[in-house]
């Protein structure tokens, strides 16, 4: 059940969190050069990865 709501609130944070992961995808291409083509993929790595830590947050908080 934990892990249900986890997720849960891991959905919702989703969306929040796109502005935040542009901005550090945004700075670590600055410090080191992502080429284009891993550029999409590490943002998303990065929204998802922020997303449950807010989850994980919200639930245990």
């Amino acid at each position: 059940m934990n892990i249900v709501l986890t997720l849960t609130f891991s959905i919702v944070m989703l969306f929040f969190m796109i502005f935040p992961a542009m901005k550090i995808t945004e700075w670590i291409d600055e410090r080191y050069p992502i080429p284009k083509k891993l550029y999409t993929p590490v943002m998303l790595s990065i929204v998802v990865l922020l997303s449950i830590c807010i989850g994980l947050f919200l639930k245990f908080a």
